[in-house]
């Protein structure tokens, strides 16, 4: 009985791969992009050495940490969708 349930369930992501490390690069690069021009005083504090300051708009230390933080928010339920739907 369990192997015809388990047939017709969902993937659940038990499994860890490699699969959704893109959609969550995306998401955190994509946040990277959009926070530090949205934040009142992006620059206040330490800088965050980037390769590329003026394309980042120069954030520190919290705003990089903030924009990561919204990044793994946004693209783990992207993965998890991507994943019940069968793209990933």
């Amino acid at each position: 009985m369990l192997f015809a349930v388990q047939a017709t369930v969902p993937n659940t992501g038990t499994e860890w791969n490699w699969s959704g490390t893109p959609v969550i690069i995306g998401a955190c690069l994509l946040c990277l992009l959009i926070i530090p021009r949205t934040i009142r005083l992006p620059q206040v504090g330490t800088k965050m050495p980037l390769p590329f300051p003026a394309l980042f708009n120069n954030p520190s230390v919290g705003t990089f940490l903030a924009s990561m933080s919204a990044g793994h928010l946004i693209g783990i339920p992207a993965v998890l969708g991507l994943t019940n739907l069968g793209v990933l």
